[in-house]
């Protein structure tokens, strides 16, 4: 069976740098599963991240080796366009991704850049808003919602473009434990629709969530055998 993400021998490091950040990685992730992996801040847990939805090598260059695939499809090969509904990133700090002047607007934006139908972008806000359970927020400003609150209208900007691979790149890390729970059972649900979920974590108590668990240390990833938690 095709593998949502196969990583191959992966090495990369930034332009200007002596040493790999990431030497050698391998990883496959089957649809429908959550993969998390952790580590120190420092190790290319981000840089990782990046590799998957093409910011590197496209926005952030670098020596790359190895290939990323999704879906069998080399990242180098797609298009931006081909990508934006394939894979979502929900990032650490969610004023980084809203800038609308309401929530609907928000959750609006990607699927109007697709130029969708506008009864079919009606269909994905309620869809949204339902799934993150923000229906009542729907013409709020972003700015006055709590920081827990943002990270979900990210989460559901992200949704709108139904993407089938879904990264967390440590999106738990600033909202409190209600926003958390909230979060890892909005992953459950997705897991049961069969999206493929990555999880970049520190946070050991956040990965109830996930099916695997693997270590990102000095470039290496390895899979955590047995409990973890």
């Amino acid at each position: 069976m095709m593998k949502a993400i196969e990583i191959e021998n992966l090495h990369f490091k930034y332009k200007g740098q002596r040493k790999y950040i990431l030497n050698g990685i391998n990883l496959k992730v089957d649809r429908g599963e959550a993969a998390a992996i952790v580590g120190l801040s420092g190790n290319g847990k981000s840089t990782l991240c990046y590799t998957l939805n093409g910011i590197i090598p496209r926005s952030l260059k670098g020596d790359l080796k190895g290939r990323v695939k999704l879906f069998g499809k080399d990242v180098r090969d797609m298009k931006n366009r081909e990508l934006a509904p394939l894979i979502g990133v929900v990032f650490q700090d969610p004023d980084t991704q809203l800038f609308s002047p309401t929530v609907e607007d928000e959750i609006a934006f990607g699927p109007e850049n697709l130029c969708l139908p506008r009864e079919e972008i009606g269909r994905r806000i309620d869809e949204v808003l339902g799934l993150i359970g923000m229906e009542e927020y729907r013409y709020e400003n972003p700015n006055n919602l709590s920081g827990g609150e943002k990270q979900l209208i990210a989460l559901g900007a992200v949704l709108s473009l139904k993407p089938s691979i879904l990264v967390f790149d440590e999106a738990m890390s600033q909202i409190d434990y209600r926003g958390k729970k909230k979060i890892k059972d909005i992953i459950r649900r997705l897991k049961q629709d069969k999206k493929t979920i990555v999880m970049i974590e520190h946070d050991f108590n956040n990965l109830d969530a996930a099916d695997r668990i693997f270590l990102l240390k000095k470039g290496k990833l390895k899979e955590f055998e047995g409990e973890l938690l």
